[in-house]
């Protein structure tokens, strides 16, 4: 099931953007895509849907745009180094 939801736009605004009603709109559905992702509100793939894009072709078009995929804080960096590391010398404690 899906919703419309229509948004009023000075057509001037189209004119000075230099984009039709449907780019401005694909791009609205990005924006906003984007930002429930970063807030953490969606998740990459319900954003990818929303923007209306596959998961890969949003993964694809982040790139392209110079936008992080993810967005750790240090701390998250720090936690995710050590447990790796951590898995590595497991792993190397039962070598033979």
């Amino acid at each position: 099931m899906t919703t419309t939801i229509t948004i009023p736009i000075d057509s001037a605004l189209l004119l000075s953007l230099k984009l039709t009603r449907e780019e401005f709109a694909r791009q609205m559905l990005f924006a906003g895509a984007l930002a429930l992702y970063r807030q953490s509100k969606l998740s990459l793939g319900k954003a990818a849907e929303l923007a209306g894009y596959s998961r890969m072709a949003f993964i694809e078009e982040l790139a392209r745009r110079g936008e992080p995929i993810f967005d750790f804080t240090n701390e998250e960096v720090d936690e995710l180094i050590a447990q790796a590391d951590y898995v590595e010398q497991l792993l190397e404690s039962r070598a033979p």
